[in-house]
């Protein structure tokens, strides 16, 4: 696999599930605006599991809720939308925030290699410049973009199509959901999936590679 990704000179990170756990903030915000749903008798009391909260990271908000509330009335959507995001950047503001071991070192070492790192996430701007303000990330990344920036109306895939008319060489996706992967399909574009991300391990099918741990790109790259 080494060999195949010689050409790559640009590689582009997701950063929930890839990066960042952000189930340490997603799952208390989750709680909190479900706990708004049912006080306000728009959704049954539940004890929901990790694993049924995290199945959502990954997604935008719009495409987050339509499929799980499509018929919740839009005022409480957005109530309850706008809250996960307000938890999640007080959490963010008191420092509870945590990267993967490991991240630091191996974004570190990859741009000592000369490659170009861009940083893409299904996130809002808010959240984006948050986290690039806490943990520094314009110190790794050339450009961060966020699909609010394209008004959440463009996938992962499209906007790759688009960033790969401003770099040179094989790109590689790092991911750890199906959104990142289909961006394979576009010509010379690698992906690599993370299996200690939120995806379901059906969703990486598609990739190149495989990875169970960040730092495990030293060895491809």
């Amino acid at each position: 696999m080494k060999n195949e990704l010689s050409h790559v000179r640009t590689i582009i990170f997701d950063y929930d599930g890839t990066l960042h756990d952000s189930s340490k903030i997603y799952i208390p915000a989750f709680k909190r605006a479900y706990k708004y749903l049912v006080k306000n008798n728009k959704a049954e009391e539940k004890n929901w599991s990790d694993e049924e909260i995290t199945q959502w990271l990954g997604y935008s908000k719009q495409e987050m809720w339509e499929l799980f509330m499509p018929n919740l009335e839009p005022d409480f959507r957005q109530d309850a939308s706008g809250l996960i995001g307000k938890t999640m950047l007080e959490m963010i503001q008191r420092n509870e925030a945590r990267w993967y071991a490991g991240a630091v070192d191996t974004l570190e070492y990859l741009k000592d290699q000369g490659y170009t790192l861009l940083f893409l996430s299904n996130c809002s701007i808010s959240y984006m410049e948050m986290h690039a303000e806490q943990f520094g990330l314009n110190d790794y990344f050339s450009r961060l973009y966020c699909t609010e920036q394209f008004n959440f109306r463009k996938s992962k895939k499209e906007i790759v199509k688009l960033l790969k008319q401003d770099f040179e060489g094989d790109i590689v996706v790092i991911g750890d959901r199906f959104q990142d992967i289909e961006t394979s399909e576009l010509e010379n574009v690698y992906a690599i999936g993370c299996t200690y991300g939120f995806g379901k391990r059906e969703e990486l099918e598609g990739a190149d590679l495989l990875i169970s741990d960040i730092g495990e790109l030293r060895n491809y790259l």
